[in-house]
């Protein structure tokens, strides 16, 4: 399928969305939309996924089948200057995939076009009507399950979820991945949104999901959400870890992040802490260990400081550490597997 991808104003910095479905997804990506980079080209800023121009409007795209919402604003909400493009598409008869909390199929407007174009909208975030809670009964699954945990959000947890099971598979193991937010459903084509599943059900929307794949799988990579320091996020994720019950953790870092991206004036506790903070709320549900971490280095300039910095990382953690985009997963995997 042809797509493209909406990430005006934010890419490739802010679009943690279209960067994961680009490198990670089976999608064509045709064109990036971002108004303010027109001209441009995607290898221009990123080096590790596929090329494509970026363009101001869906007016500068080609024959395309889909319009994917490439960024997620904080609360999740639809930006009326992209109204225009969503428009477009559907007029076009594209489909319109959205991560956002506002459902898109909800606009009257948005509804209607779809209707009379013959096309779908899909709102990635919406949760299914029959979830419930959990039975506290992923640890009897055959599978080891490994989650991403992280030091805040938009650390890389994602990003290593993905590594990982590929590197596993290339090594022969039979592995998947366990989509819990809007980018990894959209890569995996399926999946639970547990940030938008009711606080009571978010435990048992991952719990049905280990149970699913279960036994089907080797391995199951979990994708983590936010971080339990989080001073608004941190439900979801004490939700996923004890609908998961995870054997065994990594811990994801954004390189030079000290404090909550987006609460600035709450500062990061010390690295070493969150071994600690995640272990001891995982135990009384399920005993895991983190493992191992990964750091997300894309902000350091040079493979040599990157080097230095996943250094000084695996020595704040005495774990081993990698940077899994970078550089060799192996170490990180082995210690995972």
């Amino acid at each position: 399928m042809a797509i493209a991808i909406l990430a005006h104003g934010k890419f490739p910095e802010r679009a943690k969305t279209a960067l994961g479905v680009m490198r990670y997804g089976d999608d064509d990506v045709a064109a990036v939309l971002d108004r303010d980079r027109a001209g441009e080209r995607v290898a221009d800023h990123v080096a590790d996924v596929p090329d494509a121009p970026i363009v101001a409007s869906m007016d500068d795209v080609g024959a395309v089948d889909a319009l994917l919402i490439g960024i997620a604003p904080i609360g999740g909400e639809f930006v009326e200057s992209w109204r225009p493009d969503v428009r477009a598409a559907l007029e076009r008869g594209c489909d319109v995939i959205s991560g956002l909390h506002d459902f898109l199929a909800e606009d009257d407007e948005f509804a209607s076009l779809a209707a009379e174009h013959g096309c779908d909208i899909w709102d990635v975030r919406r949760p299914r009507d029959d979830l419930s809670v959990a039975e506290g009964v992923a640890r009897e699954v055959d599978a080891e399950v490994i989650l991403t945990v992280g030091t805040d959000c938009s650390v890389g947890k994602m990003t290593a979820t993905m590594e990982l099971a590929a590197a596993a598979r290339e090594r022969g193991h039979d592995a998947a991945v366990i989509p819990t937010g809007q980018t990894g459903i959209m890569i995996e084509g399926w999946g639970n949104p547990v940030d938008r599943v009711v606080s009571d059900f978010t435990a048992g929307a991952v719990e049905e999901m280990i149970v699913e794949r279960g036994d089907e799988h080797d391995y199951l990579f979990v994708e983590g959400q936010a971080s339990i320091v989080h001073p608004a996020y941190s439900a979801v994720t004490c939700g996923i870890l004890h609908g998961a019950m995870p054997d065994a953790m990594v811990l994801c870092h954004r390189a030079g992040r000290d404090v909550i991206h987006g609460y600035e004036e709450f500062t990061l506790p010390p690295l070493p802490s969150y071994v600690e903070r995640y272990e001891s709320l995982a135990a009384p549900v399920h005993g895991s260990a983190v493992v191992a971490g990964a750091l997300n280095t894309m902000d350091v300039d040079g493979d040599d400081d990157a080097r230095e910095a996943v250094r000084e990382y695996g020595d704040a953690l005495d774990l081993p550490v990698a940077d899994l985009v970078r550089f060799d997963p192996d170490l990180v995997l082995e210690a995972v597997l």
